[in-house]
């Protein structure tokens, strides 16, 4: 329905609504004025001298009655008591002034109309067939009461008539009543029900806004571990590589100069990887071996450096079909992989290591396997603030950041095996 077709239903609707006010607070009047003049024309010839006085004598009280009603009747609650002594006491004069003349039923008409209005739900049928008794009496031919058996006839037939179409009538409007009723049920229920939408919306909205708070920080909690992590994995490693190198020199500078100048010449390196990392994690945080060569090529080039720095046999072997790695991933394996390294270098003592990056279709594997003295897991102190490095614990953190996981298979002198499975994101 459209703008118009709206507004046209609404102005109909109000001015039925208010023809039917009219109608009862004026329409008693004007038939009651029509009965009076039709009895009037017709007293000659139907009405005795005694039915015309009992006329005069009816029509004021029944006036009266109607000036009582329509003064006070409006701002009566429906269906008060009142209301039931109005319909009542009308169409007990309505009954009267028809038995006196058949026109006056042109005012016991009303009796259909306010029956329902008026009464309580168990006397509108009892109104209403009352009702069809005065009309059906004033329709049969001789008026009230039928004289001869041919008029009780036809008032008997009459009669049935205008009880079934008002009884008809009567169980329509109650129909109707049900479902009104069930309609202003309906809308209760829809309004409560908006209210508790509404309600959860609002908690809703507080909820989500508690939930973007927590994320949030949750957010800056992991972003300051990824940084603390990207520090310890490059400068302080770097740095911890330089003082070995250092000390080294210390140590052989006045009995062998020229493995000093090499073990400089490796600080030197160091120093400068360092500061290449440092500005690499300033500007994206992705390892600078990572700016240059692929994955297998970044950790090939730190496995071999991470040997020769320590004097360890140090290999590195690739399984499967190589493919590009999404930056993330590569950044993650090849730190996971620093790790484990500088790890074995301080504590396992080990004479070999081996590292294997294998491509397993969707999933990537690293594998980094020492043969030094090894440790048993469950005696590891837990990590303090201060105590620097990140251990297994960082390294769990960086491969559960993208979904993957990190084991490790140790036992006191027997090497130690540390396994890293990620997914395989290739590169966009």
């Amino acid at each position: 329905m459209n703008t118009g077709d709206a507004t046209q239903a609404s102005t109909a609707g109000t001015t039925a609504a208010q023809w039917w006010e009219w109608f009862f607070r004026y329409g008693p009047y004007t038939l009651l004025g029509l009965a009076t003049a039709a009895s009037a024309v017709s007293a000659g010839l139907i009405m005795s001298r005694s039915d015309v006085y009992a006329a005069a004598a009816l029509v004021p009280v029944a006036l009266v009655l109607q000036l009582w009603w329509g003064r006070y009747g409006p701002a009566l609650p429906p269906r008060s008591r009142a209301a039931r002594f109005y319909f009542v006491a009308r169409t007990s004069l309505a009954f009267g002034l028809t038995w006196c003349n058949p026109f006056f039923s042109i005012f016991a008409v009303l009796g259909y109309f306010d029956a329902v209005r008026l009464l309580p739900q168990r006397a509108v049928r009892t109104g209403l067939l009352v009702t069809a008794v005065i009309m059906a009496g004033s329709q049969s031919g001789s008026g009230l009461p039928p004289a001869g058996l041919m008029s009780w006839i036809a008032f008997g037939i009459v009669f049935a008539l205008h009880a079934t179409i008002t009884l008809i009538f009567a169980q329509i409007g109650d129909r109707e009543a049900d479902h009104a009723r069930a309609q202003v049920d309906t809308i209760a229920e829809l309004e409560s029900a908006n209210a508790r939408l509404e309600q959860a919306l609002a908690e809703n909205a507080g909820l989500h806004a508690q939930l973007l708070l927590q994320a949030r920080e949750a957010g800056v909690a992991d972003e300051r571990r990824r940084l603390a992590a990207e520090i310890h994995d490059t400068l302080a490693q770097g740095l911890t590589g330089i003082i070995a190198q250092l000390q080294v020199v210390t140590s052989i500078a006045g009995t062998d100069p020229a493995l000093a100048r090499q073990h400089i010449d490796r600080a030197t390196a160091l120093a400068r990887h360092s500061l290449g990392e440092a500005r690499r994690s300033v500007h994206d945080l992705v390892p600078a071996a990572l700016e240059h060569d692929d994955l297998v090529g970044a950790l090939k080039k730190t496995v071999t450096g991470w040997g020769e720095r320590h004097g360890v046999r140090a290999e590195f072997t690739v399984t499967g079909t190589a493919e590009p790695v999404h930056d993330e991933i590569a950044a993650t394996l090849l730190r996971i992989a620093e790790e484990a390294l500088a790890n074995a270098g301080r504590h396992a003592g080990a004479s070999r290591v081996g590292i294997t990056l294998s491509f397993m279709g969707d999933e990537l594997a690293l594998d980094v396997r020492d043969d030094g003295r090894g440790f048993d897991p469950a005696a590891l102190p837990p990590r303090r603030r201060g105590a620097g490095g990140f251990g297994l614990g960082g390294m769990r953190a960086r491969a559960e950041r993208i979904a993957g996981t990190v084991e490790v298979e140790t036992e006191p002198g027997r090497g130690t095996a540390v396994c890293a499975r990620v997914p395989l994101v290739r590169h966009g």
